[in-house]
């Protein structure tokens, strides 16, 4: 038998120890009937809300109180026109929409997607730096990017703020682990779930590909005092940024990227952590006959807890940790109680081994993590404190950009820790979800539910995805299950249903907020319904709309003149460290554009307009 006794993770810093919550155990309804209920209870509330409003007196003109009550209603409800060429682009001269079209065509050529490094890398050798760098601004730099730094954007800020467009501004710099840290580390970010296959075959296979991963490498864990200033400046410049947000609009957003406040293989590392925790979860309620289920509604019984661990050679009072001595007998546990040991491990680090089933023996899960790691944890967590404050003082919120899957979960993390200090009294720290990720609603769900039980607010950013190509290519490189969803299709319903749980949240407990980040107009549409249907209003501010820059103006500014809160997502940096966003811009805009012809046509729409109404030469006034 065996048991082991694995090191704290973090140290109980002040910076750190407010973060470490713990949720009790309590017998609660199934989450199947909680997310019916909160269904009807939202459809409810936003028939009482649009039922509630003035009614016209019946008979004076002839209609009866019910219609006249339908029309009403028809009234309250907001719709927008998305054809409108003269009102989308009203913000651009012709130069500019020429250059979307340019473009936008440049970006359907599959070789020129494929390749975008090698010719950009060419391009710098033909033309040198200084050329090079200036046509990217009269092209795709121009297009997608604001400017070098937080001065060079402010025009552009204020021209889509005339015109009814805020910006959430994004410093675009962005860090990744090497080949050799990424083969050398066993990223548990990979999604392949214990749960999903439940025996031990699906476990060894699993384990068995770790160590092929490893290749007997041992992973660097050494960060010098260079990358630590490179984080630090970093820093300051999402300071500036916040400046920058805060000085420009009353209520703007600042983007961050946690790779730019620390090093990616140690999020690397913690996301393996935490990845081998929930699996084990999953794997437990395999046992138990609770798989196949949504996360929120896996639940495990504490006695038949304590006998798996037992099984697998642990030894103690486990449910002691959960219950402080309650009675047990009837108890159950979620993932959310599940997780809380993580988060409050100086008393349960006994706890926390996982089946190592090759050795046929537990494993402590913590053992790869040093004293070194754990003060790497603590700056970086200084570091969004310190951010977070300077959004509070200038009156803006942060949004923290998702990034490779293989981080996401300790980038997810972290996040989640600062939501819990700041988001008490209202959405400071936004999270971001991936909805092209085949976990996505179970990954919204229980943070909805969590942010329900400890009461701050959640808020979120919904997107698609923007890691795609590099994610399927790793996922066939290494072997594992991609993490992606099959299809287009099944990324839609995805987006839908977790959107969907949000707004249902949003009408109920009015404690969370929400931005659409999204180019697909159906969805827009389809937020909009849902917001009538609720009765969620736009000067409410629970619910956003966001679209990249440079893509989907005729979106965006008949939102933002219709009243909705619309954000453009604005990235600036130097030419040179803004290459891997453009790169990403180009993979993504490759399938977007040769799905999407609407927004060309619109384009040309709106240039012979202008050429026939000698308006060609159109200069925007503001």
């Amino acid at each position: 038998m065996f048991c082991v006794k694995a090191p704290v993770l973090l140290s109980r810093t002040p910076g750190a120890d407010r973060w470490l919550l713990s949720s009790r155990i309590s017998l609660r309804r199934s989450s199947a009937q909680q997310t019916e209920q909160r269904r009807d209870e939202a459809s409810s509330r936003g028939r009482v809300r649009r039922d509630s409003a003035p009614q016209c007196p019946g008979g004076r003109d002839g209609t009866t109180s019910a219609s006249c009550s339908s029309r009403t209603r028809a009234a309250n409800e907001i719709s927008v026109d998305f054809d409108l060429t003269r009102e989308a682009y009203k913000s651009k001269d012709s130069l500019e929409l020429l250059r979307s079209l340019v473009v936008f065509k440049l970006c359907s050529y599959d070789i020129l997607v494929d390749k975008n490094t090698e010719i950009m890398d060419l391009g710098k050798k033909i033309l040198g730096q200084r050329a090079f760098n200036q046509f990217m601004k009269l092209t795709f730099y121009g297009q997608f990017v604001a400017g070098e730094d937080h001065r060079a954007i402010r025009p552009l800020i204020q021209k889509n703020q005339a015109f009814g467009v805020g910006s959430v501004l994004d410093y675009s710099v962005e860090e990744d682990i090497t080949e050799e840290e990424a083969d050398s580390c066993a990223s548990a970010a990979e999604k392949e779930s214990i749960g999903e296959d439940h025996g031990e075959e699906k476990l060894k296979a699993h384990q068995q590909l770790e160590e092929r991963r490893r290749g007997g490498v041992t992973a660097a864990r050494t960060y010098s005092d260079s990358y630590e200033a490179k984080c630090d400046r970093h820093m300051e410049t999402f300071i500036k940024c916040i400046k920058a947000s805060g000085g420009n609009s009353m209520d703007g957003f600042s983007a961050i990227k946690m790779t730019a406040l620390g090093r990616p293989q140690f999020l690397l590392q913690l996301s393996e952590v935490l990845m081998k925790w929930q699996r084990f979860f999953a794997f437990l309620a395999s046992q138990q006959g609770k798989d196949g289920v949504e996360a929120l509604n896996q639940r495990l019984e504490l006695n038949q807890l304590q006998e798996s661990l037992t099984k697998l050679g642990a030894k103690g009072d486990f449910c002691g940790w959960f219950t402080d001595g309650k009675d047990k007998t009837s108890g159950t546990i979620d993932v959310l109680d599940w997780n809380s040991l993580i988060d409050d491990r100086t008393k349960t680090s006994d706890l926390l081994v996982v089946p190592n089933v090759q050795q046929d023996e537990l494993e402590p899960l913590l053992e790869k993590f040093s004293t070194e790691e754990e003060e790497q944890m603590k700056r970086m967590l200084q570091r969004m404190d310190i951010l977070a404050k300077h959004a509070l003082e200038n009156g803006v919120r942060l949004m923290v950009d998702a990034e490779q899957t293989y981080l996401q979960p300790a980038i997810s993390k972290l996040t989640l820790a600062m939501q819990r200090i700041y988001n008490r009294d209202k959405p400071v720290i936004f999270n971001t979800y991936q909805c092209y990720l085949k976990e996505a609603y179970d990954n919204v769900s229980v943070d909805v539910e969590l942010s329900r039980r400890e009461g701050w607010y959640f808020a979120a950013k919904l997107v698609r995805g923007a890691y795609m190509y590099q994610e399927r290519e790793r996922a066939e490189e290494f072997g594992y299950e991609d993490p992606i969803n099959p299809d287009y299709e099944s990324t839609n319903i995805m987006y839908h249903r977790c959107l969907d749980y949000v707004l249902d949240e949003i009408a109920i407990n009015r404690n969370a907020n929400v931005m659409v980040a999204s180019h697909n107009e159906d969805t827009v549409k389809h937020t909009i319904r849902r917001m009538n249907e609720l009765g969620l209003v736009p000067t409410e501010n629970k619910v956003y709309f966001g679209q990249l820059l440079g893509m989907c103006d005729q979106i965006s500014f008949p939102l933002g003149q219709a009243g909705f809160p619309v954000y453009k997502y604005v990235p600036y940096g130097p030419v040179s460290e803004v290459m891997p966003y453009l790169s990403r811009r180009a993979q993504e805009n490759r399938g977007f554009m040769k799905g999407v012809q609407k927004e060309r046509g619109l384009l040309w729409k709106e240039l012979k307009r202008r050429l026939s109404s000698g308006e060609l030469l159109y200069r925007p006034a503001y």
